[in-house]
């Protein structure tokens, strides 16, 4: 639903509803938690910064409709030893105002990313995303493998395999018709009925009902000949008990696309429990995939 402008959503009792909610995920956040809105040709994009400004950066890119806020459980764990930078997507439900010119390819997508990097100065940086935000995420390593030297995709749906026919048909009434209810349900099915945190559920649904997004940039799967492009050190993690993909299908074409690459199934979780549960072992997935020491191929 695209509101008029003349009545900003922020200014609605919806948006008032979402923006609580929002800002009660942000609490959730550590101590020393800091928040940017960084101007770009595209318009305004939200970063959620934790963790030393001289350690290694690495961005944070949600799943759609997820925001950056749903990194909560993850941020004191990888702000340890890292600059954690998770972003709002332009066009997408959260904080970030695509107020600017509109983002019309995948080449404004990754024109957009690379100016948040560059603006909290991680020219090159780790870049991990869930669901979407992994998509974009593998988009940016192939196109541009210079600004990436870690990548890691959690539960990367479309990114290496087709996503079931019964999750895209139990997804289409949420897509068509959004309402409250409908996400709520549809999280409910997709999760088996996991205890996610209260305040995530209600924002996702406030989100799905009300939040005015743009049209949705979806980069294509990746060819063998654009991933062999691929530059990065690679971690794809997997939900054992998600319902958008054959989880092993997924790593067998991931280990055959990318031999070099670490495929790592969790022992227990689905595709929408991520990233928040089970973040302990969420959190030892990340770290260990972020702190290894990078491999190299020895036909370079």
């Amino acid at each position: 639903m695209i509101r008029s402008p003349r009545t900003p959503f922020v200014d609605t009792a919806d948006g008032r509803a979402f923006y609580d909610a929002y800002d009660t995920l942000l609490a959730k956040w550590p101590r020393g938690t800091k928040i940017h809105d960084l101007p770009s040709r595209f318009g305004t994009t939200r970063v959620t910064e934790y963790g030393s400004p001289e350690a290694p950066p690495v961005l944070l890119l949600p799943g759609a409709g997820a925001t950056s806020i749903v990194w909560f459980a993850n941020a004191a764990a990888l702000g340890e030893r890292h600059r954690v930078l998770a972003v709002d997507l332009i066009g997408d439900v959260g904080r970030s105002v695509a107020s600017g010119d509109p983002v019309r390819n995948v080449d404004d997508l990754l024109e957009w990313l690379g100016s948040v990097a560059d603006t909290v100065g991680a020219t090159r940086c780790a870049l991990v995303g869930h669901s979407y935000g992994a998509m974009i995420a593998l988009a940016a390593a192939v196109r541009t493998p210079e600004r990436i030297d870690r990548l890691v995709l959690l539960d990367p749906n479309s990114c290496f395999a087709g996503m079931r026919p019964g999750y895209l048909l139990r997804a289409l009434p949420v897509l068509v018709r959004p309402t409250a209810a409908r996400e709520r349900a549809f999280l409910e099915w997709e999760t088996r009925g996991a205890q996610l945190d209260p305040d995530w559920i209600t924002l996702m649904a406030l989100g799905a009902a009300h939040f005015p997004t743009s049209k949705t940039i979806v980069p294509r799967r990746p060819s063998a000949e654009a991933l062999g492009r691929c530059t990065a050190d690679v971690t794809v993690v997997l939900a054992p008990f998600g319902r958008v993909h054959d989880p092993d299908k997924v790593a067998r074409t991931v280990r055959k696309a990318l031999p070099s690459c670490r495929a790592v199934t969790l022992t227990v979780g689905t595709h929408h429990t991520l990233p928040m549960h089970p973040s302990d072992e969420i959190d030892a997935v990340l770290r260990d995939a972020l702190d290894a020491e990078v491999r190299i191929d020895p036909g370079l």
